[in-house]
């Protein structure tokens, strides 16, 4: 579910709303409908600006008492306007998870003339609202941004140098960070650990990388094989909370991976009876056999090619629809006694499926066409000339490969005769297992809708790999040393964190799961200073913190936040 933005005129007047929305798939494609209104606020839940120590981090607060003076209104201005909302949201998040406090007792003890939790904190919010270099973040975000004022520490004191050995700081606590933030998560949002999701990604360097061992070429998910990379496993609750990840060499077959985690993730948190949930690509028949050890379970994706055992029930009418264009069905093998499968039939899937089908018969008929016309004409004369072409075009277009029949005979004109013609029965049977998948599980005491319902949660991991990349700009990574590229990770993890911990929040208000369109929304609250030129001659400059608008009110009232209204106290320069 997401937020949409309403504004409607009555009566002269403009009226804010908000509208909860949701998308959901049918057999014609996806749909909206709106679920609730968030209408205006009445008079008594007006949201009001707030400069108790609670809503303002600042040591300086506002006075109450009320002091006049007598002002020249030609001569207001107002200076130095900086960006707020968004870092001042981000901060109660993080102050609300706990981890201010954690980090200043886990960093602290030295001499630094800055605390290396608060420079810390610096990099995670600064990876959550603008992604970017600690270069960046040191000679711009900073001074843009009111963090200065949040944090208590001066633009000057804020040096990239002092970012990067934050950096070295912070990663000796991954382990005891993953820990708390799941205890921590677990409290505030009531969530529960039965369920673990798991899956794999990779991310790319920009440059040689040549002093991280780690970094190596390998399969890319970024389509990006001409840079080396490193592998990232993580595993996220059902909610889609992070619980931890552990990085791989560049090159790592994805199944090797599992055993590590599971070992990691139970000596760490104990072998409670959980379910695991693995996409295809890291099932292997040594991973089946780990994941089946009491107390574990699972629920495993399968290859394609598993369909075949599965032919009968393919063509039996003992589908069950538990939505709209979706149909599962319950399987049981006498050579797979202990485990039951979940035969899936999407038909959205059905019709992507056979759109690609028809485009690749498109491509390699023709191109078998085009080889054909030149046999025929004489213009290839050469047998494994041909014979490599046409592994090529079958190559470009396996999907339908086996569909087909070729030949390469010579003729007696010493011309080379290309026949070919389609398999009609090889079509029918792929088109049979169009928009179909299988799963596998030892659970045999839940149904058919439980079983698919808990593997598709594994899409949290998913979106938690595309929010890192895109959003919280995970790639490229530009560190050259393996501590460096570990610790700009965990950085990384850290704002995925805040961003899952607004979407629960989120969730708890009715606003959706959206959070982007929340963090965007009152990102554009500022701060800046107000100066007022007095009769006797000095000037009265006022921090002041720019007054949400109607929209922004009504999400700041849902989510229980006060903004401060000011962040020093009154100064006569």
């Amino acid at each position: 579910m997401y937020l949409r933005k309403l504004t409607r005129q009555k009566d002269g007047k403009a009226h804010a709303y908000w509208a909860l929305v949701a998308s959901y798939r049918t057999a014609r494609g996806p749909r909206q409908r709106v679920v609730t209104y968030l209408g205006e606020l009445d008079e008594q839940a007006q949201p009001t600006t707030h400069t108790s120590e609670a809503s303002a981090p600042s040591p300086h607060t506002t006075a109450t008492k009320p002091l006049w003076r007598e002002i020249n209104v030609q001569g207001v201005r107002t200076e130095n306007g900086r960006a707020f909302g968004a870092v001042w949201l981000g901060l109660e998040l993080f102050k609300r998870l706990g981890l201010l406090e954690f980090l200043r007792e886990k960093l602290s003890g030295g001499k630094e003339e800055i605390p290396w939790a608060e420079v810390a904190t610096i990099l995670v919010l600064a990876r959550l609202v603008e992604p970017s270099s600690e270069l960046y973040i040191a000679e711009h975000f900073y001074a843009q941004s009111a963090l200065s004022e949040l944090l208590g520490i001066p633009a000057e004191k804020v040096n990239d140098d002092r970012l990067y050995r934050a950096l070295d700081k912070l990663l000796p606590c991954k382990e005891e960070l993953e820990k708390f933030l799941k205890e921590r998560m677990g409290s505030l949002f009531g969530l529960q650990y039965d369920l673990m999701l798991y899956d794999l990604t990779s991310t790319y360097f920009e440059g040689q990388a040549e002093k991280n061992p780690q970094a190596k070429r390998g399969y890319s998910r970024d389509k990006r094989p001409d840079c080396k990379q490193v592998c990232i496993a993580l595993v996220v609750s059902r909610e889609g909370m992070p619980l931890g990840y552990e990085v791989f060499d560049g090159n790592t077959r994805e199944s090797t991976t599992l055993k590590t985690i599971l070992e990691k993730m139970e000596s760490r948190y104990g072998q409670a009876r959980r379910i695991w949930v693995v996409d295809r690509g890291l099932v292997s028949q040594e991973n089946l056999k780990l994941l089946a050890q009491p107390p574990r379970q699972y629920i495993v994706g399968t290859p394609r090619s598993m369909l075949k055992k599965f032919e009968q029930q393919l063509l039996s009418q003992n589908w069950q629809t538990i939505r709209e264009g979706l149909e599962v069905q319950y399987c049981t093998s006498a050579e797979y006694r202990e485990e039951v499968f979940i035969l899936c039939r999407s038909a959205e899937r059905k019709a992507k499926e056979h759109a690609i089908a028809e485009r690749a018969r498109q491509r390699l008929e023709a191109g078998l066409t085009k080889l054909e016309k030149q046999c025929a004409a004489g213009k290839r004369t050469q047998a494994s000339v041909v014979e490599r072409k046409i592994g090529r075009l079958l190559t470009q277009n396996s999907r339908v490969a086996r569909e087909y029949h070729i030949e390469v005979q010579k003729s007696d004109k010493h011309k080379l005769r290309l026949q070919w013609h389609k398999d009609p029965t090889q079509q029918k049977r792929a088109e049979q297992s169009e928009g179909c998948y299988l799963l596998r599980t030892n659970i045999t005491n839940w149904s058919e809708e439980e079983l698919w319902s808990a593997y598709v949660q594994l899409s949290h991991a998913e979106a938690a790999f595309r929010i890192q990349k895109s959003d919280l700009a995970l790639r490229p990574i530009w560190h050259q040393k393996e501590e460096r590229v570990q610790a700009h990770l965990l950085v990384c993890f850290l704002a995925y964190v805040l961003w899952k911990a607004l979407a629960q929040l989120c969730k708890s208000k009715g606003l959706g799961n959206e959070p982007r369109k929340v963090l965007d929304e009152i990102g554009r609250i500022q701060v800046c200073d107000v100066i007022l030129p007095t009769k006797a001659g000095t000037e009265i400059k006022l921090r002041c913190v720019t007054k949400p608008d109607k929209h922004q009110s009504i999400l700041l009232h849902h989510l229980g936040l006060h903004l401060p209204a000011r962040l020093t106290q009154n100064a006569e320069l």
